[in-house]
């Protein structure tokens, strides 16, 4: 079970990081509508610069928190409630563009992580 734990960790930590410091300013299959970069993406939903960079920061913080429960375990279930919540959100967006459901897959994916991290 620790493995399983950490492994959650590591690739939704991991992933948020390289999502919102390497490839935001990339094209992917997975954003919103025609968007090929996360700030094109929040414009698509209708969400102000603000939000885009309010978002980011709490993302990262959130993902590096994850990191730091690999120490300091008592940071974790708070860290993968409120990113969990944050992924409801961009499934919500998703909804909202009519977008393909392959393009919700990371959001649901990082969803069911975030829940797997907070229940074990």
């Amino acid at each position: 079970m620790d493995y399983l734990l950490i492994a959650l960790k590591l690739v939704a930590s991991l992933g948020i990081l390289n999502v919102w410091i390497l490839r935001r300013d990339k094209p992917t299959d997975y954003r919103g509508q025609a968007a090929q970069t996360l700030r094109d993406e929040f414009a698509v939903y209708g969400l102000s610069s603000l939000v885009y960079v309010v978002v980011g920061v709490v993302k990262v913080a959130l993902a590096l928190a994850l990191l730091v429960s690999l120490w300091l375990p008592g940071v974790a279930q708070p860290a993968a409630i409120l990113l969990g919540a944050l992924m409801v959100v961009a499934l919500g967006m998703h909804l909202k563009a009519k977008d393909p459901a392959i393009k919700s897959a990371p959001a649901l994916a990082m969803l069911a992580m975030c829940l797997g991290i907070a229940l074990l």
